[in-house]
């Protein structure tokens, strides 16, 4: 998951941002597309997307109150750090700020889609000619440059590609160069660019402009996976500089429309035009402003009301987001007609609730079903989803999979296994053997503006049923580094219920990014996966794995939803939302389009009139 935690005032620590398994899955015609998808997409908004007629030039202020991950060609793995990403950097293939499309992925380095032979599993992916880097002198990007991307993305810590296991079992050969990788001295340039020049991933390879992927098996949606940065081209001058070092990301190559100025980490960010980018190049990107300028120390509230006053200031949100105070009167205004709020989807599901199923405590209460199931009736949603802004801010879900991801869509409407019933879980509690009910440890961020809400409103319904709550209230920074990635807290009874989120590495036919990293038994459990409740159903791990070999979007969506029903009915977690993603921007910025991969509007295509003075 790269998300920027909505409600959390920092961003929890991105070790737990890993996943498990390589995903892998497919859609019904060619690669990157998602046939059959398009009325699940449900909320995506183009804002103030005409106008008129597009004006180049102005400076773009964003203003922000936190900083990217990583500076760097492969390491981010995180929202924001695409975001910025997107101004100097170009990948394979992105996502489009075109309204509609905004999940479909397109070419973006590439001159098509890849070129798919061997049943599926060898994919070719040609660069256009006429990209360029802005080194000195300027220096075509390549086929090398591609697999140089690559195999950084597989630097020992702290810059290892968080994503990784999404593919590292599929691409034949990345395994085993990651593995001998992990050897290398972190803190040696000289070791990195020795050990990168003479070794090589042996299902990967280039021919000039034309970079081959050969896959352990076939993944139609690996088109949709060659977007992570991981697969970005890098320059052969970043092996000058220490991966993660301050040199290295003040001195970042660009060949997108922008390049850095100046970066002062946690403070500021100037991107300006970039001479050696060519529009013709860059089917993503129409870069209409000149400049723009990143401010990362802001707070939520005074950048609202610099974006609201319409002076050149600020005119769009960096990684700072409209306060929840202020939501119900955007979201009015939006009704309305207003047309400088968004609230966009982020196919994510953001807090859920994890049962520990290891928890020793009242006898092991739950690694029983019932009792899980007894606890998800008592739970009112609805209060939850107050507690989180309110259903047009959080939708509710009553199951695994958000709408727009393929299998949500075969989930029967209307589907709740488990509605508000305390009465119902009481007898199951009794039955259960609990008469008396169950003393648990809640464990959630407690500097989210939102969880601590959340206990205040589970720890009343569920002491309606008997069950008493103690809160285990930590650091953002702690909560996944400290807890829920050491599973020695999970089978030592630290914590009986956690609240964590989720968020999809791709869009569409993206199921695989759920199931794999969160239920699929042993391999997901953690410090691995993320499967903080160490769930492991062997029925459910079979399907995953039958899910993951289909050749067909329709086929792998009905095993989803077959696979998303039997999960979400043994209630190892408790789906609340499938939150959407508040953003805003001043009234002088145009052709402003949402793009759930930066959980923004784009910076590189919105165009400026005259702010207020």
């Amino acid at each position: 998951m790269r998300t920027r935690i909505r409600g959390s005032l920092v961003v929890a620590s991105l070790a737990v941002l890993a996943l498990t398994a390589a995903a892998c899955g497919s859609t019904s015609k060619s690669p990157g597309t998602h046939t059959g998808l398009a009325e699940i997409q449900d909320g995506i908004q183009a804002v103030n997307p005409g106008a008129g007629a597009p004006v180049k030039g102005g400076t773009l202020n964003m203003l922000g109150d936190g900083d990217v991950d990583w500076m760097d060609y492969n390491a981010s793995y995180y929202t924001i750090g695409y975001l910025a990403q997107r101004m100097y950097l170009r990948g394979l293939y992105a996502y489009p700020a075109v309204p509609g499309k905004v999940t479909d992925v397109a070419p973006d380095l590439a001159t098509a889609l890849p070129i798919v032979s061997d049943g599926g599993k060898t994919y070719s992916v040609t660069i256009r000619s006429g990209v360029m880097w802005n080194t000195s002198p300027p220096e075509p990007v390549t086929g090398a440059d591609a697999v140089l991307g690559l195999k950084r993305s597989c630097n020992p810590t702290p810059t290892r590609f968080g994503g990784e296991p999404d593919f590292i079992n599929l691409i034949q050969g990345l395994a085993t160069f990651c593995t001998a990788f992990e050897k290398v001295s972190p803190t040696s340039i000289s070791a990195i660019k020795n050990f990168i020049d003479t070794h090589n991933i042996s299902g990967v390879s280039a021919s000039g402009q034309t970079i081959t992927f050969h896959l352990t098996q076939p993944a139609t949606y690996f088109a949709d996976q060659l977007t992570l940065p991981a697969f970005n081209p890098a320059p052969p001058q970043s092996l000058n500089y220490l991966p993660g070092s301050v040199a290295s990301e003040t001195h970042q190559y660009a060949d997108g429309p922008y390049e850095i100025k100046s970066y002062v980490p946690t403070k500021s960010i100037v991107f300006v035009r970039n001479p050696v980018w060519n529009e013709s190049t860059d089917p993503i990107r129409k870069a209409y402003v000149n400049q723009i300028n990143v401010s990362e120390t802001g707070q939520p509230v005074t950048i609202q009301s610099v974006l609201e006053s319409n002076t050149p200031a600020g005119g769009m949100e960096f990684d700072a987001f409209p306060p929840e105070p202020a939501l119900p009167g955007l979201i009015s205004q939006m009704q309305a007609g207003g047309k400088d709020f968004n609230l966009g989807p982020s196919y994510g599901s953001n807090p859920y609730l994890d049962f520990n199923t290891l928890s020793p405590n009242n006898n092991h209460a739950l690694a029983k079903v019932a009792v899980r199931q007894a606890l998800s009736y008592a739970i009112n949603r609805a209060n939850l989803i107050k507690d989180d802004g309110g259903p047009d801010v959080s939708p509710p879900l009553t199951h695994i999979l958000p709408n727009g991801i393929n299998g949500a869509q075969y989930v029967p409407k209307n589907y709740d296994p488990f509605p508000y019933n305390p009465a119902k879980a009481k007898a199951m509690l009794k039955a259960a053997g609990y008469p008396n009910g169950l003393n648990l440890t809640v464990l959630y961020n407690a500097e989210s503006t939102i969880e601590p809400k959340m206990y205040q409103t589970l720890q009343a319904e569920l002491g309606a049923v008997g069950v008493r709550l103690k809160a285990l209230a930590v650091p953002a920074a702690d909560l996944y580094v400290k807890y829920l990635q050491v599973p020695a807290t999970a089978k030592g009874g630290t914590w009986d219920i956690a609240m964590s989120g989720w968020g999809p590495d791709w869009y569409g036919d993206a199921a695989a990014s759920f199931f794999q990293p969160i239920y699929d038994g042993t391999a997901s459990f953690p410090p691995n996966g993320s499967n903080f409740s160490e769930y492991n159903n062997p029925t459910v791990n079979a399907l995953i794995t039958k899910a993951v070999n289909q050749t067909s979007a329709v086929a792998a969506g009905k095993l989803w939803a077959q696979i998303d029903e039997m999960v979400t009915e043994q209630a190892p977690t408790y789906q609340i939302t499938q939150d959407m993603q508040p953003d805003y921007h001043s009234t002088f910025v145009h052709n402003a389009v949402y793009v759930p991969s930066i959980q923004n509007f784009d910076p590189t295509n919105v165009w400026l009139s005259k702010p207020s003075s």
